[in-house]
């Protein structure tokens, strides 16, 4: 399965509580915080919620 690598650009601070428990259901937890995860339906829904927050880069094996 492919995987994205998800990194947190932007603070929660001041966002809606879906968008931060979006972040925070990815495993981000602070500013330039990086995660590689599975891509799959589920995490395209977190990303769909706070896409001002993160930027998403495509990881080659």
């Amino acid at each position: 399965m492919p995987q994205i690598k998800v990194t947190l650009t932007k603070s929660t601070i001041g966002a809606k509580p879906n968008a931060r428990e979006s972040v925070r259901s990815l495993g981000l937890k602070r500013l330039h915080h990086s995660v590689v995860v599975e891509d799959s339906p589920i995490v395209r829904g977190y990303l769909k919620t706070a896409p001002h927050l993160v930027t998403v880069e495509e990881v080659k094996d």
